[in-house]
């Protein structure tokens, strides 16, 4: 947070990784001290602009699979021994939930192109294993969107390595393995056919994921448009782990979440 208040005053525009902060409060200051010095804040979201979920994105609100009615998404890790950042609470804000399980909340946010209405969410950690004194080894949650859709999402330090996403339409499916990753990215797409099922796994070409992002950025900068990720997007994630947190907390309890007073993402990348 110091670091993007000292930038913006220094008249630098801010490329921030994920989470960008420890808190929403954070969050939002970080958004204001940009605004206050006129400089574009950006959240480096990698995969928002890596071409398989990109493409998925596309397949998604085209229309020839139907609407979207379920989303799983995981990703999981074994974490070696302490001491490390990851478990340390001033350090990393959280565990499993900001550290990797912001990319499945990110991408059922992304993937249905909706704000959940209302989430339930579950934390673990194994007994007696000093590293997860101070935060979660495992998160699971569940999000409900305005049309009907449901996603389940899964991250873990505990469990041996996946990275990818599954969504159910009307008429078909597609699943993304290593949806995660720096590179790997396999798609397949699952469409009805006449009696059968037709399968298709397009071929994209490879893109740095990082080159990408930061491409974009530097297009807005010099363009003076509103980044596709921009703070808002990121305010968005921390306000909705925060809720996961509470319903964690709570054993699972139910929780209702507002609508953001404003779309949270900019132009898609070009």
């Amino acid at each position: 947070m110091k670091f993007v208040r000292r930038a913006a005053a220094a008249g630098k525009h801010v490329l921030c990784e994920k989470p960008m902060a420890n808190s929403s409060a954070e969050a939002r200051e970080m958004i204001a001290a940009c605004s206050a010095a006129q400089r574009l804040l950006m959240i480096a979201y990698r995969t928002q602009y890596e071409p398989f979920n990109r493409a998925a994105i596309g397949l998604l609100r085209g229309g020839a699979l139907g609407r979207l009615r379920f989303l799983q998404a995981v990703n999981t890790q074994v974490n070696g021994p302490g001491p490390q950042w990851r478990y340390s609470r001033r350090m990393a804000g959280g565990g499993a939930l900001p550290d990797i399980g912001l990319y499945c909340l990110s991408a059922a946010r992304f993937l249905t192109g909706e704000e959940p209405v209302e989430l339930q969410a579950w934390m673990g950690s194994p007994p007696g294993d000093a590293r997860f004194a101070e935060v979660e080894e495992s998160v699971a949650f569940q999000l409900r969107f305005p049309s009907g859709a449901l996603a389940q999402c899964t991250a873990s330090y505990g469990a041996f390595q996946e990275k990818s996403w599954r969504a159910q339409t009307e008429a078909g499916g597609l699943d993304l393995l290593e949806a995660f990753a720096y590179r790997g990215q396999r798609l397949r797409v699952l469409r009805k056919g006449e009696g059968a099922v037709l399968e298709e796994q397009p071929q994209l070409r490879h893109r740095n994921q990082f080159a990408a992002e930061i491409d974009h950025f530097a297009q807005c900068i010099r363009e003076g448009k509103r980044p596709h990720t921009p703070g808002e997007e990121g305010l968005q994630d921390h306000l909705l782990m925060e809720a996961i947190a509470r319903s964690a907390a709570a054993e699972g309890r139910l929780e209702r979440l507002p609508q953001p007073p404003a779309p949270t993402r900019g132009p898609a990348p070009t």
